[in-house]
């Protein structure tokens, strides 16, 4: 299952960047993925066993599934296929071998909460309010 791997390879470097950072724990991770990796759901299945004892325990895993798109050279254009495997221009019906956007497997962003005492307080996907003082407006002149 090369789903698992991946949820791991994915957990070790964010853990890296988090723990680099001085993070408490991760509260979400932010993905784009492409149609043609197939592997959305798998993750979201694995993310939970792959973070358990690590800084992305209970982090939120937001994917952003990207579409396919190819270049169709003979109409010199973007185009979306009609399907998922049908790699021919909808328009002219030629070839389109030429994938732009649906394989990619990108790590968009990470939100961390801090270490510090109010850090046990936050939920996932939230900071901590500030303690002690209080912002104050400026006078205005």
């Amino acid at each position: 299952m090369h789903e698992m791997s991946i949820a791991s390879a994915l957990v070790d470097q964010v853990c890296d960047q988090a723990a680099g950072l001085g993070a408490a724990r991760v509260a979400e991770i932010n993905l784009r993925m492409g149609v043609l990796s197939g592997i959305a759901r798998s993750l979201y299945f694995c993310f939970p066993s792959a973070s358990r004892d690590t800084l992305c325990e209970g982090a939120r895993l937001n994917i952003d599934e990207v579409p396919l798109t190819v270049l169709c050279t003979y109409c010199d254009a973007v185009k979306t296929p009609a399907a998922l495997y049908n790699f021919r221009c909808p328009d002219c019906g030629r070839p389109t071998p030429k994938v732009l956007t649906g394989r990619e497997m990108q790590l968009v962003s990470i939100g961390l909460v801090p270490s510090n005492q109010d850090a046990a307080r936050a939920t996932p996907g939230t900071m901590p309010e500030p303690r002690g003082e209080k912002l104050r407006p400026e006078n205005p002149k």
